[in-house]
């Protein structure tokens, strides 16, 4: 009789364990699940129409968007492990690096930012992975730099200084070109394509030593020539007080008419 008492304790025993391990783990999965899950900043800021707006990135997709109130809102989708981000604003400058802010940090997780400026502003953006979309800016100055791999998509751009670099991937220009205004398109592999107004008149330097695919389309005519032996072409079109410079080395060069 005793004996068999002893095997139900035991028995009962062994069952609480199993339990109170299953509700243990049940608990770490969820803590897990809080602590990797994505993470929200926001923050908006009174500016003028002529601020600036500086950002760094590490990785993640940057999109920029003009808009008619005075007041730079910044939203940030932040994945684990959740990078620090603060935010400066300096003499009508707003300074975000997410570079700087997790120095030291080996693991930190993708950043995805929205941000909304007037469309007077100024920006200039960079990061060493991920898409970078700026679209209806009409300031002096677009900046956008990818030091590794990510899509350039600049749109409804009515800057007179606007520099698009990345390694890999596509970068395409929406935008007018502006009397006297400074035009610079950069890729190591991928597809240019600049759709601008037929009537703009610039100076081009435009260079696909590599693939010679360097599509005109509607700007092909007397003033622009092809040389070495098809990698370059230089020449004006209209009145030629801007400047317009794009190089590819193995990757497409196209012209649109807007």
């Amino acid at each position: 009789m005793n004996e068999k008492l002893d095997k139900l304790l035991k028995s009962s025993a062994t069952i609480k364990t199993t339990i109170l391990l299953s509700v243990v783990f049940f608990f770490a999965s969820f803590a897990a699940q809080d602590i990797f899950a994505q993470k929200r900043f926001s923050k908006t800021y009174t500016a003028s129409k002529n601020v600036r707006l500086q950002l760094t990135n590490r990785t993640g997709t940057v999109t920029v968007e003009g808009w008619d109130k005075e007041e730079i809102q910044i939203s940030a989708y932040l994945e684990a492990p959740a990078a620090n981000i603060v935010p400066v604003s300096l003499s009508g400058t707003i300074l975000i690096n997410v570079v700087k802010d997790n120095q030291g940090r080996n693991e930190v997780g993708n950043v995805n930012f929205l941000v909304r400026v007037p469309r007077g502003s100024s920006v200039d953006i960079e990061t060493r992975m991920g898409n970078l979309n700026v679209s209806n800016v009409q300031g002096t100055l677009v900046r956008a730099h990818i030091s590794s791999e990510g899509d350039i998509t600049l749109t409804n751009i009515g800057a007179s200084n606007v520099s698009a670099e990345n390694v890999i991937g596509d970068i395409f220009f929406d935008g007018d070109v502006q009397p006297n205004g400074n035009y610079r398109f950069i890729s190591t592999r991928g597809n240019i394509n600049l759709r601008i107004p037929f009537n703009a008149g610039f100076k081009l330097v435009a260079t696909a030593p590599s693939t010679r695919n360097i599509s005109l389309g509607a700007f092909s005519g007397g003033n622009m020539k092809f040389v070495g032996d098809g990698r370059r072409v230089i020449g004006q079109s209209g009145d030629g007080s801007a400047t317009l410079t794009v190089t590819n080395q193995r990757g497409s060069i196209s012209f649109i008419r807007r």
